[in-house]
């Protein structure tokens, strides 16, 4: 039993009569009350923390539209609910109370507001105890939807089939479960490949919804056309950011990648259009530019678009630049030239005189604003150790949300003037202002090539100097991603430090907060650089006498990263953990589904014959098996077809035949991702247990 929590909530259903799997799968789910004991923070309190999103500023600049997704340990699942509160942080109220979640949120007008709910839309005024009506009729639901500026048109996602059936060519078959393949990717992230996102617009008739009618969505026109292969938006995680509707409904600004079988496999070459609404006419604005555009913004007066930009074709983590295009002219210019970092997430500012974005810069991602001269200002000052989140600007100030290692989501309300936030929602202070959280720091540690790498070092509660603490090291994925002021159920660093542990977060070579040289270097050296960057951030902490035992987890590239050190690391390391790791990159090469990756990263295939593949494949973690004597865990997803299961197993099964001590845990149900709660929690006990029994 585990004392660290009481959840009133469950006490109270315990008290009652059994409910049968119906009743349970139709019961609300809302905030649970939650007593912490002894001031630990654990998994289950990880998880029933509300998770606040999606904040919408109303149009008249009053109010703010947001979910909090909480979730259910018991039913093993989350329930998205809405809230309404002012700007100024006021009369917080939650307007829906249903058995299913409500997504996609959006005000309607100022009064109400429409949403997602079972993939039909919905509509109820923005207030406690209204009552919510469809308005839809769609035969297989939708995603997601939009509307465009003045309400009378919508655009949404749905799917359409893609792949092949057996009764398509068979009619007597009705019980083959057979796919027939015949090129690449037939299979994509989690799934495989049978139906494909396309995008829809409509008309919007908002004298149906005045008369609460379900189908105030007209006839819908396919954006690419119904026989369309291309998919609208790319897979596996776009939506409709990648979209944008012009100011007067006209015309709409998308990112899309028009190749498909194995060009699609080998491609990162998205481009934006712009598509007539009145005619269907479409043009292609990016023509010759080879890398991922994407993120198109109509600027309020329609003049220009906004996207953004990558250089290099098959490159996922080149420099990603801010670009505008004058519709008038058609001149592209880049906004973000001399800028070293990534721009994200571009907004418009209203005069049109600019944008703000975020940025990821020395492990903070904050908030900025350029001009279209190319002149950059900082918003959110460089010592304000959370990340933020998207913006929408009222008045003197930016509505977004932010977070910390120290907690979740929340939204701010951000002064233009001086960066300053004030903090508007408290949706888990109660919660949190009980559990214990140790302190942390940031670190240049010298690396072995003579330059600065950044690092995170996070410290138990009550930490006490003159103790010794084991230590884990976290190897990030990636492998070109940041280690910022992130908050996660998947790895979340203070949950680590609360067992007891010194978490050491390097932000090694291949992290992308630090110009694109540091980004850059990995691509065609996994096992070289970044390796000794691992090394120097462990020799670095292993300096105070407060560390003991080490050990070393990581997931994807991170897992990687703990194959490859088990046959290099000479006893630094008393346990490791690998999550959907890469083991054998010949096997990999051929097996994942995005394959311009691998062919940029590794240098090619594995029977290419120039320097860099051949050393990059020569060094695969699988050849450096004999050299293993230290306890591994490897867990897995069975639902990953990113870096197939196929490579766990065979680490684990390596592990077995040379004798070394190791565990295998795997999901069935789950991807490149452990995301449901019992799964996660499941996975959080075994990782603290392995790692405890090797290093405490």
């Amino acid at each position: 039993m585990n004392k660290s929590i009481l959840l009133l909530s469950m006490l109270l259903a315990m008290a009652g009569c059994k409910t049968s799997p119906a009743e349970v799968q139709e019961s609300v789910i809302e905030k649970s009350t939650i007593r912490v004991a002894d001031g630990k923070f654990t998994p289950e309190i990880m998880h029933l923390l509300g998770k606040v999103s999606d904040p919408q500023v109303s149009p008249d600049g009053t109010r703010i539209l947001y979910g909090v997704t909480y979730t259910d340990i018991e039913q093993n699942k989350g329930m998205r609910q809405l809230f309404v509160i002012n700007l100024d942080g006021s009369g917080n109220t939650q307007i829906t109370h249903f058995p299913k979640s409500s997504s996609n949120a959006r005000w309607l007008d100022n009064s109400r507001v429409a949403f997602l709910r079972g993939g039909q839309i919905y509509v109820q005024d923005a207030a406690a105890d209204a009552k919510a009506f469809q308005v839809s009729d769609f035969d297989s639901g939708i995603s997601a939807f939009e509307f465009a500026p003045d309400c009378s048109q919508i655009m949404y996602i749905g799917e359409v089939q893609s792949a092949i059936r057996p009764t398509d060519k068979y009619p007597d078959l009705q019980k083959s479960t057979g796919r027939t393949i015949e090129s690449l990717m037939y299979r994509h992230w989690d799934c495989f490949v049978e139906t494909i996102p396309h995008t829809y617009f409509a008309s919007f008739d908002m004298a149906k919804v005045a008369s609460r009618e379900a189908n105030a969505v007209g006839s819908a026109v396919d954006i690419l056309g119904a026989d369309s292969k291309f998919e609208l938006p790319t897979l596996p995680f776009g939506g409709l950011e990648q979209l944008s509707w012009s100011p007067d409904g006209k015309k709409i600004a998308y990112s899309c990648r028009k190749v498909t079988g194995i060009d699609y496999a080998f491609s990162t070459n998205t481009d934006i259009y712009l598509y007539d609404t009145l005619t269907g006419a479409c043009e292609n604005l990016t023509e010759g530019m080879m890398g991922y555009d994407t993120d198109p913004v109509f600027s309020p007066d329609g003049r220009f678009i906004a996207w953004i930009s990558m250089e290099r074709a098959g490159f996922e983590a080149d420099k990603q630049r801010l670009f505008i295009i004058d519709l008038d002219t058609r001149a592209k210019t880049e906004l973000s030239a001399s800028y070293k970092y990534n721009v994200a997430s571009p907004v418009w500012k209203q005069d049109c005189s600019g944008l703000y974005f975020t940025s990821l810069v020395n492990a903070l991602q904050g908030l900025f604003e350029v001009d279209l001269s190319g002149s950059v200002r900082r918003i959110t000052p460089d010592d304000l150790w959370y990340d933020f989140d998207g913006v929408q600007r009222v008045g003197d100030r930016l509505i977004c949300t932010n977070h910390s290692m120290d907690r979740p989501n929340e939204i701010v309300s951000v002064s233009l003037a001086d960066g300053s936030f004030k903090q508007l929602t408290d949706e888990n202070g109660a919660i949190l202002s009980q559990i214990d959280q140790g302190r942390c720091e940031q670190r240049w540690i010298t690396t072995t090539d003579g330059k600065k790498m950044h690092t995170w070092v996070i410290y138990p509660p009550h930490f006490d100097p003159s103790k010794v603490y084991p230590a884990i090291l976290f190897c990030t994925g990636g492998p070109q991603g940041t280690l910022s002021q992130s908050w996660s159920t998947r790895w979340n660093f203070k949950l680590m430090a609360a067992q007891g542990y010194v978490v050491i977060l390097p932000n090694r070579r291949g992290t992308t907060a630090f110009g694109q040289d540091w980004c850059d270097q990995i691509s065609g050296d996994y096992c070289g650089q970044n390796m000794k960057d691992y090394l120097s951030a462990v020799s670095d902490l292993r300096k105070e006498s407060y560390i003991g035992k080490i050990g070393a987890a990581g997931a994807s590239y991170g897992g990687y990263s703990i194959y490859y050190l088990a046959g290099i690391h000479k006893n630094i390391f008393s346990a490791f953990v690998s999550h959907a790791g890469i083991f054998n990159q010949e096997q990999m090469y051929m097996m994942t589904e995005e394959l311009w990756f691998p062919k940029w990263d590794n240098g090619g295939a594995p029977w290419d014959t120039n320097p860099v593949a051949v050393r990059h494949y020569k060094n695969s973690p699988h050849k450096l098996i004999k050299n293993w004597n230290t306890p591994i865990l490897v867990t897995h997803g069975e639902m990953d077809y990113r870096v197939p299961v196929e490579q766990g197993m065979a680490a684990f099964n390596a592990a077995q035949m040379m004798g070394v001590p190791s565990k295998m845990l795997l999901f069935p149900e789950e991807n490149h991702w452990i995301l449901k709660p019992q799964n996660s929690i499941h996975w959080n006990r075994v990782f603290f247990e392995w790692l405890d029994t090797y290093c405490k």
